[in-house]
């Protein structure tokens, strides 16, 4: 339960003024006025009477906003998007559901935790660093992106990936085709098997049974 003070409520209502989705310690000590000693004695108090919620080291998150650890990681990095097994996962086309956060980056690729979750940023060249767009707050790789960002990682033995147990059905060819242009042609044969389940999903977890779209045609194929 919260236990909330008087003297909180005009704390918590400047916190809000800053329309932010996390707090940093710099962010408190200008509204709290208090040098860091004495601020980091007053930001436990407020952790254990749940005003506050610290999601990693000199992060905070007001009880009253929601966690949208995406948003809070993407802006914590920056800058980066979601890419990788996250973005396929959202796509729907990886049918697992990662257990990290996945981001691709510019700068040096980095590991952290924030919350409960493990947040990977991973770094590409900055040639490389295109092809997403803002969803709900958040950057995010376009679905064919995300498909060549996965490939270049396996490529360099950083990843690894079932081709098979893809759903590839909404993948766009030309746009596909278009952006591995930029990518070193060590991911081409990659791609190419990749390209052999383009329109396609699977039905079965070993991916050799597979609905073709749009005709609905239900094919088998064997998987090497």
């Amino acid at each position: 339960m919260v236990r909330i003070r008087l003297n909180n409520i005009e704390l918590i209502k400047k916190i809000r003024l800053l329309d932010k989705p996390y707090l940093a310690v710099a962010d408190l000590e200008k509204i709290i006025g208090l040098q860091r000693k004495s601020l980091y004695v007053i930001l436990n108090r407020l952790v254990k009477s749940g005003v506050l919620e610290r999601l990693a080291k000199n992060i905070y998150v007001l009880f009253t906003e929601s966690r949208d650890l995406a948003k809070i990681a993407g802006e914590l990095y920056f800058p980066s998007y979601l890419s990788f097994e996250q973005a396929l996962s959202h796509y729907g086309i990886l049918p697992q559901i990662p257990y990290s956060l996945t981001f691709a980056t510019p700068r040096p690729s980095k590991k952290l935790v924030l919350g409960d979750l493990e947040v990977e940023y991973s770094h590409l060249k900055k040639e490389l660093f295109f092809g997403y767009v803002m969803e709900k707050g958040k950057y995010i790789a376009e679905k064919e992106k995300a498909l060549l960002d996965e490939l270049y990682m396996v490529s360099l033995g950083k990843r690894s990936i079932n081709l098979s147990e893809l759903d590839l059905k909404d993948i766009d060819r030309t746009k596909l085709d278009q952006y591995v242009q930029r990518f070193p042609a060590r991911i081409k044969l990659l791609l190419d098997s990749a390209k052999s389940y383009l329109g396609t999903t699977p039905v079965t977890l070993e991916g050799k049974e597979r609905i073709k779209w749009p005709r609905h045609e239900i094919f088998k194929e064997n998987v090497v």
